[in-house]
């Protein structure tokens, strides 16, 4: 069976795809990615079939905020967000991606909440298709505006525009209940899909010793597209520095491809490492301070760890929000937040058993969920009964 995975180019949309696609694999299945050239390292170190089409994301959000005169990386409105991920995305990449899609005759397409493309190719191929979710349902405003910008684009290709989001056969739920209040309403049939924190195709081992005893480690990762340099150096400041330091031990990543050498801080209690897969950071990890992108949130809270997630844009704050509903962290607002409360935040999810008893739970019931193997047998048992 050839199973081509479609998805917005950025880690976070990608890195959630791989434990399905990489089950596909060893079924004996044939996988290809249909995704922009600048996803061409994380593509071929898999060792995945690459289809490029489209604007890298640096180039979207450029021409996104070009058309809507928004930077939603700093702060997500409807318009914008739609503009990036169907107007942008599609008017640079729609028609390439459906040229490469046609020669390589899929028999499945599997893609992301918000990747438009691959529902374009599924409709213009009348091709299966199984949407992967990202986290707590989406508002639906947001879901609302991307269909509807999308809508004159599959029109003007002589297509049936999606009435909604997601638009495909299968929803296949990457987020526990226990940490989604509710769910996005759909026609399609619901699969459970255990999220897992993101590590090599080889499983490396942990990169980091053991915790020093007596004293909590915390990682700190604002993920692929937040973690500047000088940003990790102020966050670290302000959470080594007060009248009353907090006893613990912070282990933080930067942007991926950034040099650690140049990352001062002032505080021995501190290790800085590159950007790498987070199932090589989680080991002895006693909380996280995170953005609260949706595969570092899922991947976290598969492992029990409890969370401080402060949102840095995009949809984070919709995974803030429901951290701190459910019990298992503190959620944040967006924006600037002063020292003193995100050194609280810290020492109350570290020090209070209440988060860490919540986030065993949610690990529970995401050890409940389907695995990517039963995922990818159910889905080619359903369409060879087709």
């Amino acid at each position: 069976m050839k199973v081509l995975f479609s998805c917005v180019p950025g880690k976070g949309h990608y890195n959630p795809l791989l434990p399905l696609a990489r089950a596909f694999v060893r079924r004996g299945d044939r996988v290809a990615f249909l995704t922009a050239r600048s996803m061409a390292p994380d593509v071929s170190i898999e060792g995945f079939e690459h289809l490029p089409a489209g604007a890298s994301t640096d180039e979207m959000f450029a021409e996104a905020a070009r058309r809507s005169g928004v930077d939603q990386v700093a702060g997500a409105v409807p318009g914008a967000v739609a503009e990036f991920f169907a107007g942008a995305r599609l008017d640079l990449g729609g028609d390439a991606a459906l040229d490469l899609a046609r020669q390589w005759q899929p028999d499945l397409i599997v893609n992301e909440m918000f990747d438009l493309v691959g529902v374009l190719v599924a409709t213009g191929l009348t091709a299966p298709l199984a949407t992967v979710s990202l986290g707590p349902a989406t508002p639906p405003e947001f879901l609302d505006a991307i269909a509807a910008n999308a809508a004159p684009r599959f029109v003007a290709r002589g297509y049936e525009p999606p009435i909604g989001l997601p638009a495909g056969r299968w929803v296949l739920e990457t987020c526990p209940d226990g940490l989604s209040a509710s769910r996005t309403p759909t026609k399609a049939e619901r699969l459970t899909l255990r999220p897992e924190a993101h590590r090599d195709s080889a499983g490396a081992a942990p990169a980091l010793p053991a915790p020093v005893p007596g004293r909590p480690r915390v990682l700190i990762t604002l993920g692929s597209q937040f973690a500047a340099s000088e940003v990790v150096v102020k966050l670290l400041d302000d959470l080594t520095g007060g009248s009353e330091p907090l006893d613990v031990e912070f282990v933080a990543t930067i942007l991926p491809g950034a040099d650690v050498a140049g990352v001062r801080h002032r505080s021995e209690h501190v290790t800085v490492v590159p950007f790498q897969p987070l199932s090589r950071l989680l080991t002895g990890v006693t909380a996280a301070l995170i953005h609260g992108g949706a595969g570092t949130t899922l991947g976290c809270l598969a492992e029990g760890v409890p969370l401080v997630v402060w949102p840095q844009g995009l949809d984070q704050p919709v995974q803030a929000v429901a951290v701190h509903a459910a019990g298992a962290g503190i959620g944040l607002p967006p924006g600037p937040v002063s020292a003193p409360v995100l050194r609280e935040a810290v020492r109350q999810v570290v020090t209070d058993p209440a988060y860490a008893d919540a986030a065993g739970r949610i690990r529970r019931e995401i050890e409940a969920m389907s695995a990517p193997e039963r995922v990818a047998a159910d889905l080619a048992e359903a369409l060879a009964a087709s």
